[in-house]
């Protein structure tokens, strides 16, 4: 389960995702024999984007697993990031809205 103020800002990059226009899907991560490894913990479609966004504190860094699945993403064609704050988050669907991605 994640901690309390990383499941908080998840809640806040939500939110903003969703008044922007954007579909967020909470990932719930865990040891559920059901559930890949390393999955983003926002899955997001704006604009006809697919977007993972790992959701970390401050200062904290995404594993080695976190990494490839973003790299995978990226690798078939939409965006995988690691994201901070509702300004990063902002930043990526402004970069989609004037570059396509």
């Amino acid at each position: 389960m994640a901690k309390q103020p990383e499941g908080k800002l998840v809640r806040k990059i939500s939110a903003h995702l969703k008044d922007r226009g954007a579909r967020p899907f909470k990932i719930h991560g865990g040891d559920s024999p059901f559930q890949e490894v390393g999955i983003p913990d926002l899955l997001v479609c704006f604009q006809g984007y697919f977007i993972g966004l790992e959701v970390k504190l401050p200062g904290e860094k995404a594993s080695p697993v976190q990494r490839v699945v973003l790299s995978q993403i990226e690798g078939a064609g939409g965006i995988g990031e690691v994201v901070t704050s509702v300004s990063e988050t902002e930043e990526i669907l402004k970069r989609i809205e004037r570059n396509g991605g």
